[in-house]
């Protein structure tokens, strides 16, 4: 039960101190190299963004998304924990990085994909003229929760690519029924979404409707899925389903799925495989 818990709020456990949000640099060229904490405003919705910029003025992107921190308190120093993650693994260095601190809390399940979709937006139409900078390639990758927004976005906006690392919630019928059941504790996404629809067997369909299962089709760019074989119950329930679905879309750009055996759900950062892959997929592209 412990384990199931875990698996489904599991967080990158990257140390780092709190952060403090700095200034963005005045909208002309700088070449210098700068890490900052910048609130964008895109589609009259503003997001904190930490930009992690090299030397130089001209970049491709990889904009990057945390897993579940419950808290909008946290979700900035998660933004910088998934940002030196995804760096650590990252081969090129020339590469500008945007870690996005989309909201959480009191938020549905997926409501906070227009909040990612904005900073998208911004990056793509914006952040050239507000940074002073030429934007080229714009990569996507999200780990957990980061995952199932990356996905999500991947079928409402071209990218150059998308990474998805143990993406999920896959199913919340299934999650949230575990909860009702009394199997494992409660949480505030399952809460939240009994509060509005009911329960999953008044109303499974409003939780089918948010649930990653329902997003295996119309991707817009390449996507690669990583999944370590040893992640929680919860989700290696769904994955093989979810693997199915998606390698069998007949309207989605190429799909690739990597699985690591031996690894749980960190695996992107962990295994070096994974890596490999990773670094790979972006080099093609």
């Amino acid at each position: 039960m412990k384990n199931l818990i875990i698996g489904f709020f599991l967080l990158l456990t990257f140390t780092s101190a709190c952060k403090k949000k700095t200034t963005a640099p005045p909208n002309t060229v700088n070449d210098s190299a700068y890490q900052i904490t910048k609130t964008i405003v895109s589609d009259s919705l503003s997001v904190d963004v930490v930009i992690d910029k090299p030397k130089g003025t001209s970049f491709d992107v990889l904009m990057v998304f945390h897993g579940t921190v419950t808290y909008d308190s946290l979700i900035l120093d998660a933004a910088y924990n998934t940002l030196d993650g995804f760096k650590r693994i990252l081969d090129r260095k020339d590469m500008m990085m945007v870690s996005v601190a989309y909201p959480e809390e009191n938020l549905l399940m997926g409501d906070n994909v227009k909040h990612a979709e904005a900073a998208l937006l911004w990056v793509k139409n914006k952040a050239a003229a507000e940074l002073g900078v030429e934007i080229k390639k714009v990569f996507l990758a999200g780990h957990s929760q980061g995952g199932y927004v990356v996905t999500r976005l991947n079928t409402l906006q071209p990218t150059n690519g998308v990474i998805a690392n143990a993406p999920g919630p896959l199913n919340l019928v299934f999650r949230c029924q575990l909860e009702e059941d009394g199997k494992i504790a409660g949480s505030g996404v399952c809460n939240l979404l009994k509060t509005k629809y009911g329960n999953t067997t008044i109303n499974p369909e409003a939780y089918q409707a948010r649930s990653l299962l329902k997003f295996t089709t119309g991707f817009k760019s390449d996507i690669l899925f990583v999944q370590g074989l040893d992640d929680s119950p919860i989700q290696m329930a769904s994955w093989p389903l979810f693997k199915q679905k998606v390698t069998e879309c007949t309207d989605c750009k190429k799909v690739q799925v990597h699985e690591v055996a031996g690894f749980g759900h960190p695996s992107i950062f962990e295994n070096a495989g994974a890596k490999v892959e990773f670094n790979k997929f972006i080099a093609e592209r």
